[in-house]
């Protein structure tokens, strides 16, 4: 028994040795996220909070709060749309330090807390102003961004597998010796994970409504055609990565190459306000980046059609753009 295992074993290793492209991948793919995560998040120590100052000379300011250490304090020049991301957790707390010393606070949120503590710390007299508008829970702005990320696992995983699967199994080899068109193939594909897809995402979206009472003043429709829009994207991204590949390992490696920089950069858990500007032109590549920034302007700020168009404009092109060349680029068996 135990040759048996042992030469299984050995044959196993040697399939993945020879293997090179998914060998290459396994070695690689660490390092990468490594350095990318190094590049992106090292440095020096990262502040705590984020404050808007409504002021256009920030360091000619006198105000001893802005002096505290892990806060970073970003200039504003217009204070309404600052109030707003106060509303939805882009920023902590936002101060007016002209004159007698005014600031906005979202009281639901756990770090605008805290930063008004150290406000008031420094500034007695400060005067609280209260944030325009129904005050956002972090769950009403999380909420997006959970939905956002089950769909897109559900989207990439979900098709990647199945095709290889089909591949590996001789089903494609078949359907090749039909009519059947790569496009036609993949066009299928789409529509039956699509419908899942926003199915299931229909059901989490009314189940947990009830639970958690949600913020949401924007269109329900809107919100419908910013899913579908979404999910087509990635779902094509997803079959555009299984049309060459042949290893489950390699096609693995690729999806979460795919997957982990959408998890940090997209902002399902946090916003990116006051990143790095590159950081955050690199987050506007991402599909799901325009889904979950499309969903929280109808959600948070009840926005109509015209606001989210080139956010759906770019969902649109990038699933055209995936399928086309999944199609040009898909092979019906391994070679």
């Amino acid at each position: 028994m135990m040759q048996r295992l042992l030469a299984v074993w050995h044959a196993r290793n040697l399939e993945f040795v020879r293997d090179r492209s998914t060998l290459l991948f396994t070695l690689v793919l660490p390092i990468a996220l490594v350095v990318g995560m190094g590049i992106v998040f090292g440095g020096p120590e990262r502040p705590l909070f984020k404050v808007g100052v409504v002021t256009t000379h920030l360091a000619q300011e006198k105000d001893p709060f802005l002096h505290e250490r892990y806060v970073e304090f970003l200039p504003v020049t217009d204070r309404a749309d600052a109030i707003r991301k106060v509303g939805r957790h882009q920023l902590d707390l936002l101060l007016d330090p002209a004159g007698s010393v005014h600031y906005w606070v979202n009281t639901d949120s756990p770090k605008g807390y805290i930063v008004e503590k150290l406000l008031l710390s420094e500034d007695h007299g400060a005067t609280r102003e209260q944030v325009t508008g129904k005050a956002i829970r972090y769950v009403d702005w999380l909420f997006p961004g959970v939905l956002g990320m089950n769909m897109m696992f559900s989207c990439l995983f979900g098709v990647g597998y199945v095709v290889l699967r089909y591949r590996k199994s001789g089903f494609l080899k078949r359907l090749h010796a039909t009519p059947l068109t790569p496009f036609e193939f993949l066009s299928a594909q789409v529509l039956s994970r699509l419908s899942l897809v926003v199915l299931v995402t229909v059901i989490l979206y009314c189940g947990v409504s009830p639970i958690i009472h949600f913020h949401s003043a924007g269109s329900a429709v809107l919100l419908l055609l910013i899913a579908v829009m979404g999910a087509l994207s990635l779902i094509a991204l997803g079959l555009t990565i299984a049309a060459r590949f042949s290893s489950d390992e390699l096609v693995g490696g690729v999806l979460n190459l795919m997957t982990w920089p959408m998890m940090l950069l997209s902002g399902i858990w946090y916003s990116l306000e006051g990143s790095p500007h590159w950081v955050r032109l690199l987050a506007q590549v991402f599909p799901l980046t325009h889904v979950l920034s499309a969903a929280r302007a109808v959600m948070i700020d009840g926005a109509g059609f015209v606001q989210v168009a080139p956010d759906l404009a770019y969902l649109g092109i990038t699933a055209f753009a995936f399928l086309a060349f999944g199609a040009w680029s898909f092979r019906w068996r391994i070679d």
